[in-house]
């Protein structure tokens, strides 16, 4: 679908609601761990090309426990491969959801910003002839000057 102007709402009880539902899934995902960028690294990544060599070795591991030692636990293997395919499905449907939500969220964002530049296009218009605007329009004009001192600053150090 083409993009065009967003115009919706969202009501306080449609927020509580979906902030409800996240924490429910919050709820039904509570093993779920937070690693450090260095554990990242450190670990193996079982990504598209990986599963079927887990899916095969699972099938050995099933098939010839007689090989592996007694202290590996194929159960556990198991359960691993199990949750690392369902927890594959749930995140394909989350990153889809959060790249809606992130593309609408820089629209609407997108739009809100150009009519903020037209409202201050005219309140600087207007406070040349309307008493008590000029203030608010340099209020307005403080979003820009951070900006201005960037490229000023950048001009003066190249």
């Amino acid at each position: 679908m083409a993009y065009q102007n967003i115009n919706a709402t969202l009501s306080e009880k449609d927020i509580q609601e979906i902030k409800a539902a996240l924490q429910t899934i919050q709820q039904k995902l509570p093993f779920l761990i937070t690693l450090s960028s260095q554990e990242r690294r450190k670990l193996f990544k079982m990504g598209d090309k990986s599963l079927a060599f887990v899916n095969n070795s699972l099938t050995a591991a099933q098939s010839n426990r007689d090989i592996l030692p007694a202290s590996f636990d194929v159960e556990e293997f198991v359960r691993d491969y199990q949750l690392a395919n369902s927890l594959t499905e749930l995140l394909l449907g989350l990153r889809q959801l959060t790249e809606k939500v992130d593309d609408t969220l820089l629209a609407v964002g997108s739009e809100a910003m150009s009519s903020s530049l037209t409202v201050y296009d005219y309140v600087k218009t207007a406070a040349k002839k309307t008493p008590g605007l000029k203030t608010l329009a340099e209020q307005l004009g403080d979003r820009f000057k951070a900006i201005k001192n960037k490229s000023t600053k950048a001009n003066f150090e190249s």
